[in-house]
């Protein structure tokens, strides 16, 4: 089987819990499940030059995630996201700004990793900051396949740059809240997942999008044909990181030439498995999986 590369573009960071520390940031996590998925997976992304930057780039080494286009800047800390947990354990957000990843700067090493590719996949929170968003931008003409993880983080989003992105975009991932917000942004009037999902496509011209619908399972359209998984049962310890190891299952799936509704229910699985278990990243085995699947 020919050996396919992925890269991730983004936000590499820890969520700062009141007791304890997680690395985290969904291109990361994305990362993580695809390298674990047999991909060639490479992470670009900048940290600051301290020990908590060091930290992130030996996790990544040592998931087997190329990390030569992880640079270290001396001006800005390695970013953080501080979590604060409610009585009832809902939680809430402060992403610390700016910080490394915000400043990841363009060079012909990236590009060419960029173009080397496969997939490019990328996110909405990395546009936040001028810098970043510039080389994103200045990355999308060089990638062959444009994967979008729309992941919205008020106050960090705004219409023009997700239209943009969006319009570039070979494939796109929402969840079904997302969905709903950025079609009624756009002008939708529809009031259904289906018509919405057919909307963003054909206002972007994007052949293949994906909606997560949290534990009722996903919709996947591709190519103008709809696949739908139901879900899986699974009692749920954190569902920190279970999007973004659905969205990883399902593009090593879609980059191995797999069978589209076969792709779906594996990634759901994968997903409600990561759901049922503390963490974004935890180790879950082929057979694992399957048992799940088919008990």
């Amino acid at each position: 089987m020919v050996n396919r590369k992925a890269v991730c573009f983004g936000e590499i960071l820890y969520d700062v819990f009141p007791d304890r520390e997680r690395i985290g940031g969904a291109p990361l996590n994305v990362a993580s499940r695809l390298s674990g998925l047999g991909i060639s997976t490479e992470m670009i992304s900048k940290v600051g030059d301290e020990e908590k930057g060091e930290k992130l780039i030996s996790y990544l080494e040592s998931k087997n995630i190329k990390t030569k286009n992880i640079s270290k800047d001396p001006n800005f800390t390695t970013g953080v996201v501080n979590v604060k947990l409610s009585e009832s354990g809902s939680a809430t957000y402060e992403i610390a700004h700016p910080v490394a990843w915000d400043k990841i700067e363009i060079s012909e090493a990236i590009k060419n990793s960029v173009k080397n590719a496969d997939a490019f996949i990328f996110g909405s929170l990395i546009c936040r900051d001028e810098v970043s968003r510039k080389t994103l931008f200045e990355l999308l003409p060089e990638a062959k396949y444009r994967i979008f993880d729309i992941n919205l983080r008020p106050p960090y989003y705004e219409k023009e740059v997700l239209e943009k992105l969006m319009e570039q975009a070979d494939f796109i991932k929402f969840n079904d809240d997302e969905l709903f917000e950025i079609a009624e942004m756009m002008g939708s009037k529809h009031n259904s997942l289906e018509q919405n999902l057919h909307f963003i496509s054909e206002k972007t011209n994007t052949k293949t999008i994906c909606v997560t619908k949290g534990r009722h399972g996903a919709v996947l359209l591709k190519d103008g044909v709809r696949y739908y998984n139901s879900g899986f049962k699974v009692k749920v310890k954190d569902t920190v990181g279970a999007g973004d190891s659905f969205l990883a299952s399902l593009i090593a799936g879609l980059l191995k030439e797999e069978e589209s509704q076969n792709t779906l229910d594996f990634a759901c699985a994968v997903g409600a498995l990561v759901a049922g278990k503390e963490g974004a990243n935890p180790e879950i085995s082929g057979d694992i999986i399957k048992k799940f699947m088919f008990p």
